[in-house]
């Protein structure tokens, strides 16, 4: 998109909760939120997003990566949902909890591996609707990815899984501390599936973000998913503000393919498919080669209209995944051949920043505030 259309974006802010139509258009043209409308309290722009809490420096979805993200600032922290086999929400990236979990190190839980088809994807493994919660809570959470982020092995075994409903006490308390709400990002994974299983996922978000004043339009609280369908199921259950997340080009939504429907992202990027999006969402959440789509070399090349294009429709713009090392970051802003050192991750930042992106997930939250400060700053 034209950066001409962005005069002033460090003086743009967004309202937390999701703007309204009227705002949002004005963001996308560089204009100043009022710093508080319907009562929303405004959130910074661009908002830095702890992807799976401070997963750079601590093993995901764990209390631990929660509690170091918000010290370090980040405006909003994520939550990925799985459900339990009794129904618990609980924090995991994937029901897969084979390489987040010492549960290979339980020979209690042996007999419990097996081989399922997700989304399509052949899968073996442990996974969480095979578990009770009370079996789950005797795992302990290790990193994911150690060969790439070793240090953080240094705390494999540390935190259990965490309930949603433990999170939500946790933010509460933070929140008291704090003297503000602390805000929430949280996904539906795979809710096709789990409602095919009799574990689906809306429902009982929803009872949850009830019960602890989330379920409002003005909530510190995102939620989000790679389903439509599920987002526009919850948008019957809660006014929480709603993001559809977005692959690549040629991928179909699971629940599109479980219902027939042909449409692909590349449809639901287009300014149809985007006021579709808007008719029953507040935002997108985009692959980053969404917005900059790279060259053959792996370089980034020229930025698509798909933040005008959102901006337009109201949406704010919020993709994923930004990481300091070499081996996640485009191959003009990789430094050395060690894929687990970091590169020029600031050079990143500041190309996608210069799209209007209204904010975005990292998994350093640390270094994505003093990207957003000096973007600010210009």
């Amino acid at each position: 998109m034209s950066q001409g259309a962005h005069r002033s974006p460090g003086r743009r802010t967004v309202l937390g909760a999701a703007a309204a139509l009227s705002t949002a258009a004005a963001l996308s043209a560089g204009a100043a939120a009022p710093a508080r409308a319907h009562g929303r309290p405004r959130l910074p722009v661009p908002a830095v997003i702890a992807h799976r809490g401070a997963s750079g420096y601590r093993p995901e979805h764990t209390l631990g990566s929660y509690q170091l993200a918000l010290d370090m600032g980040a405006d909003v922290i994520e939550q990925d949902l799985v459900p339990t086999k009794d129904g618990h929400l609980v924090c995991r990236h994937e029901n897969d909890i084979t390489g987040t979990t010492d549960v290979a190190d339980h020979p209690e839980f042996a007999s419990r591996r097996t081989t399922k088809v997700v989304d399509g994807t052949s899968l073996t493994g442990w996974f969480t609707e095979d578990f009770t919660l009370a079996e789950l809570k005797t795992l302990r959470a290790k990193e994911r990815i150690p060969a790439l982020r070793q240090e953080n092995t240094l705390y494999d075994g540390r935190w259990a899984v965490p309930t949603f409903e433990e999170v939500l006490r946790w933010a509460e308390k933070e929140g008291r501390r704090r003297g503000r709400p602390v805000r929430l990002y949280v996904e539906t994974k795979h809710p096709t599936y789990f409602r095919k299983l009799g574990l689906p996922l809306e429902e009982p978000l929803a009872a949850l973000l009830r019960r602890y004043g989330r379920h409002r339009a003005d909530s510190p609280t995102f939620l989000q998913s790679f389903e439509p369908t599920s987002m526009r199921r919850m948008a019957k259950l809660v006014a929480t503000p709603r993001v559809v997340l977005l692959w690549t080009p040629d991928d179909r939504p699971w629940d599109f393919r479980e219902s027939g429907d042909p449409r692909t992202v590349a449809d639901l990027i287009t300014p149809k498919g985007l006021a579709w999006i808007a008719s029953y969402a507040q935002g997108i959440g985009p692959l980053l080669d969404l917005v900059i789509p790279k060259d053959k070399d792996g370089t980034l090349g020229k930025p698509t209209t798909l933040v005008r294009d959102a901006h337009a429709k109201g949406l704010v713009v919020h993709p994923y995944t930004l990481r300091n090392e070499n081996s996640f970051l485009p191959a003009d802003f990789r430094r050395g051949t060690d894929p687990a050192a970091y590169g020029d991750v600031f050079g990143a930042y500041a190309a996608y920043f210069a799209t209007g992106i209204d904010g975005i997930f990292t998994d350093q939250p640390d270094t994505g505030l003093l990207a957003a400060a000096e973007f600010r700053a210009r």
